[in-house]
Parts: C-alpha cells; sequence; structure tokens
C-alpha cells in the first residue's frame, strides 16, 4: 500500500501538479486515497523542502489547471480483465504473454539431417517499441485490420524493393550500350537515392517480418482456441443481445477453447449476463468440472456478487456488441500472408467500460449514480474534509486514472479510444492509465484461485 502511493506521490512531482483526487468510499482505493493526500498535503506545507516548487509547477503541460486523479478498485469491474479481446496489443498481452514491450512466441524451424527433416520449435523474443512506427499505429487496431495492414506494408516494401533491383540492373548494363549512357544520369540519382533510403527500407523490411510473425501466432491462436466465437459472445453478454449459441453448448464443445477459456466465459456470464438460480449455477459448476476446469476462482466471484452492488454493477455494461463485415477482402487473396478463412472479421462497436464510464462521468462533472458518493480529496486545501461535493466545478483537461488491483490493456485502450473523441484542437485532453500491477486474463485468475482456496 505504502509503495503504491509513494510511487504516485514521485509520478505527481515529476508531472509538477498537484492532483485533485477522487475514489470510491470503503475499499483499498480509498485508503490509498487517504494516504497520498496526507503525503501530498504534508509535502506542500513544508515550503523549505516541498518538491512542488515554482519551477517544477511551470513543466506541467496544463500547469494553468490541475490534474484529475481517479482511484479505483478492481473490484468495481471483475469482468473486463477475463474479457477475450480483439484488438492487437491486448491480445498479445492475454495470448502471448506480452511484458514490458516484450513478446515471446514459439517458431517451429526445420532441421534438416542425413535421417532427414524435422520440425524444431524454439521460442523467439521481440520488442515492441515507441520507434516502431507500425506498432503504435495499430496496437489498438482489431486484429483483422493489422493482419490487412501488414499484408499492405509487404507489398509496399516489394514494390520499393522491386524499384532497387531494377536501377541495380540498369547501371549493371555493358558501358557500351546506348541505353545504359542514356539513362545514366537519370539513374544515377535514383539509385543514389534508393541507396542512401537503403538502411530505412531494411529496418522497415525487419519490422514487416516480425510483425508477420506475431500476427501468425496470434492467428493459429484464435483458430486453435476459437478466440473470435468467445470474444462475439463476450461482447453480446455486456451488451444485453441475444447469443448465437447457448452457454452450455460452448462450454460442452470440446474444440472450442481451453478450459480457462470456458471458465472467463461463463464468469462474465455470471457478472454480466442475466440473473441466474444456484441451482443453474451448480449445472454449470458440473460442466466447467466435465471440461477439466479448476473452480476456485470461480467460488470467490460467487461468494464476492453476493456481497457487491449487483444491481450497479450489471447496469455498468452497455452498448457494446460486434458486427461481422465482409470477409477479409484484402486478405482473400492467394499471395496473402495469413490463411483468415474460417475466422470471423469482427468490428468491435464503440462502447465505454465501466472504468471509462467513471472516468468520463468525474472529468466532464456528470451525475452518474456510481460516482455521485465518491470521495473528494484536495491536497492544497488547508484542512481535509470528509466530503462527497466538488468544489472544482469546472471540467478537466487532464486525468490519471488508476486501478488498484490490477489492470490491462482492454481497460487502457478503452480510456484511448474514448478521449480520441473528446479531445479537440480547441479543448485538448489527456487520459494516463496506471495500476498496481498490469495483469492478463490467465494471472488474474490465478490471483483470484488463491482466493478461493483461502475461503475454504
Amino acid at each position: 500500500m505504502d509503495n503504491i502511493v509513494d510511487s504516485l506521490f514521485s509520478v505527481f512531482v515529476t508531472l509538477g501538479a498537484v492532483p485533485i483526487i477522487r475514489c470510491p468510499r470503503g475499499n483499498a482505493a480509498e485508503m490509498v486515497a487517504e494516504k497520498l493526500d496526507k503525503k501530498l498535503r504534508e509535502n506542500i506545507r513544508d515550503a523549505r523542502s516541498s518538491l512542488f516548487t515554482t519551477d517544477s509547477l511551470q513543466a506541467g503541460q496544463f500547469s494553468f489547471q490541475r490534474p484529475l486523479l481517479v482511484l479505483l478498485d478492481r473490484n468495481m469491474d471483475l469482468a473486463t480483465p477475463f474479457h477475450h479481446t480483439w484488438t492487437y496489443q491486448a491480445l498479445a498481452h492475454d495470448v502471448l504473454d506480452l511484458k514490458l514491450n516484450r513478446v515471446e512466441i514459439e517458431e517451429t524451424a526445420e532441421i534438416i539431417s542425413p535421417h532427414g527433416a524435422t520440425a524444431k520449435k524454439k521460442k523467439k523474443s521481440y520488442d515492441l517499441n515507441v520507434t516502431d512506427s507500425f506498432w503504435q499505429s495499430h496496437k489498438g487496431s482489431p486484429f483483422p485490420m493489422v493482419a490487412e495492414a501488414v499484408q499492405e506494408e509487404l507489398e509496399r516494401y516489394r514494390s520499393q524493393e522491386g524499384e532497387v533491383k531494377r536501377l541495380k540492373t540498369a547501371m549493371g548494363l555493358d558501358g557500351e550500350d546506348d541505353s545504359a549512357i542514356s539513362m545514366l544520369s537519370d539513374t544515377t540519382a535514383k539509385l543514389t537515392s534508393a541507396v542512401s533510403s537503403l538502411p530505412e527500407l531494411l529496418e522497415k523490411k525487419r519490422l514487416i517480418d516480425m510483425h508477420t510473425n506475431i500476427a501468425t501466432a496470434l492467428l493459429d491462436k484464435i483458430k486453435e482456441r476459437k478466440l473470435d466465437i468467445y470474444f462475439e459472445t463476450e461482447e453480446k453478454m455486456m451488451s444485453k443481445s441475444t447469443l448465437d449459441k447457448s452457454l452450455m453448448e460452448i462450454i460442452s464443445d470440446r474444440d472450442a477453447g481451453t478450459p480457462e477459456d470456458k471458465l472467463r466465459l461463463f464468469i462474465i456470464s455470471l457478472i454480466c449476463g442475466p440473473t441466474v438460480t444456484d441451482i443453474e449455477i451448480d449445472q454449470y459448476e458440473t460442466a466447467l468440472q466435465g471440461a477439466n476446469c479448476s473452480l476456485e476462482a470461480l467460488h470467490y466471484v460467487r461468494r464476492w456478487r453476493t456481497y457487491a452492488k449487483m444491481t450497479t454493477a450489471t447496469s455498468q455494461y452497455g452498448g457494446g456488441g460486434t458486427t461481422t463485415v465482409g470477409m477479409f477482402s484484402k486478405l482473400m487473396s492467394q499471395a496473402s500472408q495469413f490463411a483468415m478463412e474460417g475466422v470471423k472479421n469482427l468490428v468491435v462497436k464503440k462502447h465505454k467500460l465501466p472504468v471509462t464510464r467513471i472516468a468520463d462521468a468525474l472529468m466532464e462533472m456528470k451525475s452518474l449514480q456510481e460516482t455521485d458518493d465518491y470521495r473528494y480529496f484536495d491536497p492544497k486545501m488547508l484542512r481535509a474534509t470528509d466530503s462527497s461535493v466538488p468544489r472544482n466545478k469546472s471540467p478537466f483537461q487532464e486525468a490519471m486514472v488508476f486501478v488498484v488491483g490490477g489492470g490491462n490493456y482492454i481497460e487502457y485502450q478503452n480510456l484511448i479510444d474514448y478521449i480520441k473523441g473528446k479531445a479537440t484542437p480547441q479543448s485538448p485532453k489527456r487520459v494516463i492509465y496506471g495500476c498496481s500491477e498490469l495483469l492478463n486474463a490467465t494471472q488474474f485468475l490465478k490471483y483470484l484461485s488463491q482466493l478461493g482456496q483461502e475461503m475454504k
């Protein structure tokens, strides 16, 4: 707890801004808020050793207005961490275990020996960083769009590579040839330009190869586990739409996903779907056990569900869903690197996850049932007050959303998409997403399983 407070304090010292803090009542987020408010207050009061000097305050991008810090507890939304996602970065984190901007995939290499060819699997890691323009442009895109973009980049590279080869051939012609002499002046300039851009071309080829390998690894996992079916089903659950296949059908289908996939789907159904009786839940538990699922995490969610304000929790999800568009028109050519047959080309409808809805309400000073009782801390005020009434009445331009208890790329991307739609040249807005730990569904399931075991 103290480590989280110290880290957040350091962030705001670096930003050179004292935030206004909002948080829900009665959980770990409130404890962090109280401790951080006290630490900021004490530092500001001590004028001689205060880290919030005039110089550092000028460093903030929006120094004319203070930022908002929204502290949230993971318990406010247990469904999203289990969600099968469809965007590039979040999918890589869920399926390929992306960690510290490095993703590791398993590649099959063919080894030829006197006894014949054998396939050997080896692990290869790739770094995804800010200098990678493709990653920066497409990490938030749905997977089918990423696959199409990789194909387009490959075709663009091939056309550039072909131009270099043609120029080299032209320059390599016999010097006595009239065509070579007539082309010399024009071609020399072109070749000089081509050679100077060669390092850039080679780097582009490296990035294309890397994203081709990552996208291929993701596609294999999507096909193997039928992740498109899971994603579509969960989106329909969250948006209260009618399901194409019943939950029991998917759980009982031996070819659809891993035991973990089935458990994640049922937990989301329990949180977001229609109310089910304990007898029905027991029937699903029997089916999950038949699919080799470990149920400790489910036991914890059932207990949490009885304590949580489910009237609020179930109403948090809505407006989502998917639409299926024409099947990968650009990828269906025989020249494509990706065999996309059998995978749905799903386009996600824009919607706000609970974290985004809360951030939107607090940034825009809207009245929302979930946030009306949120505590309000202003470390610059002389006295700390136990108030829910915000003193600041104007909308915030900058916010940091911090989740105590683990965050994920799904929420991060949802916030980024939201702020892109809100920001204008006249009113720039910025959101920073943070969490005590960045977890994928497997890691989060492990934590809940431990909590479920402790309940016994």
